[in-house]
């Protein structure tokens, strides 16, 4: 077993990512609303030295982040994975997301 930790920084892709897990039947996780360290920040300390452009970027009144922790068999990882990238294909773009899986060892109290 597997948690897939995926962090969205766009709701309506958020939302698009929920439906297509339901469509390819991965449900069960917890949704938290989050917000990321730099804006965190730049919201306690605006002596922060930030470029004028990223701290504008950082400030604006952006939706806070939506993070999914689902913990699923590892045959189900893969296929919650490519779900993730049909909806957002690329991470490696400065404030799109993040995707993680991190080995879980026990777990109690999943159903089926």
């Amino acid at each position: 077993m597997q948690m897939l930790v995926v962090v969205i920084n766009n709701s309506q892709k958020f939302e698009e990512l929920l439906l297509e897990l339901s469509n390819n039947n991965i449900s069960g996780g917890t949704i938290i609303d989050t917000m990321g360290m730099a804006k965190t920040l730049l919201d306690v300390n605006e002596n922060i030295p930030l470029f004028g452009s990223l701290r504008y970027i950082l400030n604006e009144n952006k939706p806070i982040n939506k993070t999914l922790f689902m913990v699923l068999s590892d045959d189900k990882v893969s296929i919650a994975m490519d779900c993730v990238r049909r909806v957002i294909p690329d991470l490696s773009e400065e404030n799109v997301g993040i995707m993680l899986t991190i080995p879980v060892n026990h777990v109690e109290g999943l159903t089926k």
